[in-house]
């Protein structure tokens, strides 16, 4: 009989399964965590996983930029009119917009550095991975995934990659900051005008203010799917291996008398 060991006797597990999603430490690079954070602040810290300051951070972007004028201060800018951009901008959201964006970078840096390190300290501790987790809302399991399915899928439509891969709060929170996004910055219109060359209309149509989020949250989700996918296939490959040696390390073999 197999006789599995409580996680409660470690001090540091790798993986927690919840009806949610799977929660895991593994080795990341601070300087892409810090690169995200700073395309979209919020972005680096759900890429480890820390969602409730993630999503704060995120929220927090989008109220301080659009009330800034931020966005729309950086167009007129692009287009040389300083003047412009001078004018629209309101000094008094500014100056509240500056320290926590370095904060959000900085701390989704030092964040990085210090999982690693706990990372670093689960596997050698080596604590049991629990591989299933049933509850009367979900039924969250390890098992393997296509990563490029999770790339498609988020391509189509940001946060569905994430539901591919049993992230549900990652998932419907992507979902709906797309959506809101979309509908305020009439990017759906933006499309139907440039389709029928209506140029003008088009112009007149486009919030740019909302428009500019669309490349950070779009390509943000795309990445973050398609990366979780293959972090989780490693783990359902370790957990796979602890089990099988678990299982089969003490087994006597008998020698095989070859073939007639």
């Amino acid at each position: 009989m197999i006789h599995t060991q409580d996680n409660t006797n470690y001090r540091r597990k790798l993986a927690h399964l919840s009806p949610f999603g799977t929660t895991q430490l593994h080795y990341r690079n601070p300087w892409i965590t810090a690169w995200w954070s700073a395309a979209f602040p919020g972005a680096g810290h759900i890429l480890l996983q820390k969602y409730l300051r993630g999503f704060l951070l995120f929220i927090w972007e989008m109220v301080i930029n659009t009330q800034s004028k931020l966005n729309l201060a950086m167009m007129y800018s692009f287009n040389g009119e300083f003047e412009m951009a001078k004018e629209v901008l309101e000094i008094r959201w500014l100056a509240l917009y500056a320290p926590v964006y370095i904060f959000a970078i900085y701390d989704s840096y030092r964040t990085t550095v210090d999982l690693n390190n706990f990372t670093r300290l689960a596997n050698y501790e080596d604590a049991p991975i629990s591989n299933y987790n049933i509850s009367t809302l979900e039924i969250n399991y390890l098992d393997k995934r296509k990563p490029w399915v999770a790339f498609v899928w988020s391509v189509l439509m940001p946060g569905m990659g994430h539901l591919y891969t049993h992230r549900i709060v990652n998932g419907f929170f992507s979902l709906a900051i797309w959506i809101l996004t979309v509908y305020k910055s009439n990017f759906l219109l933006v499309i139907h005008y440039s389709l029928m060359a209506d140029w003008v209309q088009m112009h007149r149509t486009a919030d740019w203010e909302w428009l500019m989020f669309l490349p950070s949250i779009y390509f943000f989700t795309i990445y973050d799917s398609y990366a979780n996918t293959i972090q989780c296939n490693k783990l359902f490959d370790k957990e796979m291996t602890k089990y099988l040696t678990q299982r089969y390390a003490n087994l006597d073999v008998v020698p095989a008398t070859g073939a007639r």
